[in-house]
């Protein structure tokens, strides 16, 4: 509309009707400016808002930094230092597969996983002495630690394991080399033998593990001993590969040591050292002269033929393993065996890792002190110190020791009984925490849905060859999701308590495909708190096997019928309510 126009339509001259414009535009800026003020008023507040929310936000990060002192600490203790609700922390253990409470304990490593996961930073302060934290270096640790606090380095003999199958020739083996060590004229003859002993070969020392194969191999290395340097793996010439020779490859394998193969009983007849590399090559051992890296030697422990070959062969992959460690200082060492003897009280025989052990010693081992009151050679005789690589019998324990507990010299009695008795009280709380942290389907679907599961390591046993066969074709084909599916020990037969050893040693799965379960394999892995399963159809376990890595896998609750019982009459009491007489019918009521 035109201005004059709009002056006609309001009855206004030509000089009013721009006066009044005027006014409107005056009128329309002054509310312009005031919402503009407004606006820039609000945005201001808000970015101070979100300015302080932001500073909120960064102090309660600055605040979630939780410092822990104490090696044991209750969960309503961590609820406080978290500052976080009981339902929140529930919520937690239930994602986690946790069983605790809130008067439950846990140590460092679980409170440090709860923060992980609640994305509060956890710091541990050591508060330890020297002493201490040298005594709770691993096995594997020993010489490094010994190597850093010490200029006095040698060389240390290497540590063998021998493994292999029944009548193969193990034994004899050994006899062989013990005699062959009396031979060259070293001190004595084998009088007794404590576990271990050691042999001289061009001037070096060797030490054997004398154990009843892999089964203790696999129960120290279960406890975190890791003691042996080589694998010596006989197999017999005449024979082949065979089950239990198929299990100590696995053992072996799955603790990660160099293996030499011994070719034994190469005097018989039938003896085909080729066709048992063949067979060997199939199990992920590949020979020297075949491309491979393992050495595999052809002896006869019978005739003592290619015994010094194998023993050159020992000293060549120990100067490349470069086993160094102190040869001064306070003495560490590993418990390979332990009893009460009625005459001699608790006694254990040592191997020493590190610095000189003599008599007089007041050591530390797990929550057993004592003082080395004598110590034994491998040949029975009595001797005054021991040096790395020696085995020993000491006598002087307060207690008997477990096999594979790390022992450490201390300079005083009253520093290792303090130690001791401080171990004692760790290991009742920690106890229960050690149970609930042993591997199981549904702790390691929740760390596949944390990304922080690495591998998935199993243990299957079927039935017949053909359906392990088939097992092992229907893994493969699972997607892994970047998560490998390790298969440490695939064989045929009942589930034994070998193979939950293994498990246990190597935080692995165990799964039967009709097969039984031997009442002591199920006793252990009830007491190790460990996965094992059995199954009648192949498809059930790679769907749990899908399920764990793509963390969906959840505990499945069944309501289980204990027994039955009639109702016979019924009895009204004032004071105690109602009584039922009943008869039980079936099963059993607790």
């Amino acid at each position: 509309m035109k201005v004059q126009e709009l002056a006609k339509e309001l009855n206004l001259g030509q000089k009013g009707m721009y006066g009044l414009l005027d006014r409107i535009n005056l009128r329309i800026k002054s509310m312009s400016a005031k919402l503009t003020h407004a606006h820039i008023k609000k945005i201001r507040d808000g970015y101070a808002r979100e300015q302080r929310r932001e500073n909120t936000k960064e102090e309660e990060l600055e605040a979630k930094v939780i410092i822990l002192k104490d090696k044991i600490i209750n969960i309503g203790d961590l609820i406080e230092l978290f500052k976080i609700s009981v339902p929140d922390m529930m919520k937690v253990f239930l994602q986690q597969g946790l069983m605790l409470n809130i008067n439950s304990d846990v140590d460092q490593e679980t409170a440090l996983a709860i923060g992980v996961h609640l994305n509060i930073e956890v710091q541990i302060e050591d508060t330890s002495s020297e002493e201490e934290i040298g005594l709770r270096t691993t096995v594997m640790d020993l010489e490094e630690a010994s190597i850093d606090a010490s200029d006095d380095i040698s060389i240390r003999p290497p540590v063998i394991a021998i493994m292999g199958h029944v009548d193969h020739g193990k034994t004899q083996l050994l006899d062989t080399i013990r005699k062959a060590n009396v031979i060259a004229k070293e001190a004595g003859g084998i009088t007794q033998h404590i576990g271990a002993y050691q042999v001289q070969f061009e001037g070096q020392g060797i030490t054997f593990l004398d154990t009843p194969g892999h089964e203790a191999f696999t129960s120290l290395r279960a406890r975190g001993a890791q003691i042996t340097d080589i694998v010596i793996l006989v197999v017999g010439a005449d024979e082949g590969v065979k089950p239990q020779t198929i299990e100590a490859i696995n053992h072996a394998l799955a603790a990660d040591v160099p293996i030499i193969v011994a070719i034994n009983k190469m005097d018989k007849p039938g003896a085909d050292p080729e066709r048992i590399k063949t067979e060997l090559s199939q199990h992920n051992l590949l020979a020297e002269d075949w491309g491979g890296k393992v050495a595999m030697v052809p002896i006869s422990a019978k005739t003592g033929d290619g015994i010094p070959d194998l023993l050159e062969m020992i000293t060549i992959t120990a100067e490349l393993l470069e086993l160094k460690c102190s040869m001064s200082g306070l003495a560490k060492g590993i418990v390979l065996e332990s009893n009460l003897s009625k005459q001699k009280g608790p006694i254990a025989t040592i191997l020493v890792k590190a610095g000189i052990l003599k008599v007089g010693d007041f050591f530390v081992a797990g929550p057993v002190q004592g003082k080395v009151r004598a110590m034994l050679n491998d040949q029975g005789q009595i001797i005054k110190k021991a040096t790395p690589g020696m085995p020993v019998e000491i006598l002087g324990f307060s207690a008997v020791p477990t096999p594979g507990l790390v022992l450490g010299c201390m300079g005083t009695e009253k520093e290792a009984k303090q130690l001791a008795t401080q171990r004692q009280i760790e290991d009742k709380s920690t106890q229960q925490v050690s149970q609930q942290s042993a591997v199981s389907l549904e702790s390691l679907s929740s760390q596949a849905e944390d990304g922080i599961l690495r591998q998935l390591n199993l243990v299957i046993k079927a039935d017949v060859f053909g359906s392990l066969e088939a097992i092992k074709a229907s893994i493969a084909k699972v997607d892994s999701q970047d998560i490998p599916i390790k298969l440490l020990h695939a064989s045929t037969g009942a589930i034994t308590e070998n193979d939950v050893m293994l498990a246990h040693a190597s935080k692995a799965l165990i799964f039967g495909f009709g097969v039984s379960v031997n009442p002591e394999a199920k006793a252990l892995a009830e007491r190790e708190n460990l996965t094992l399963k059995t199954y009648k159809i192949i498809y059930e376990i790679v769907d749990d096997l899908e399920r764990v890595i793509k963390g969906l896998y959840k505990p499945v609750f069944e309501e289980v019928e204990l027994g039955r019982a009639e109702v016979r009459d019924i009895f009204k009491f004032s004071k105690v309510s109602i009584i039922a007489g009943c008869i039980v019918n079936s099963g059993k009521m607790t």
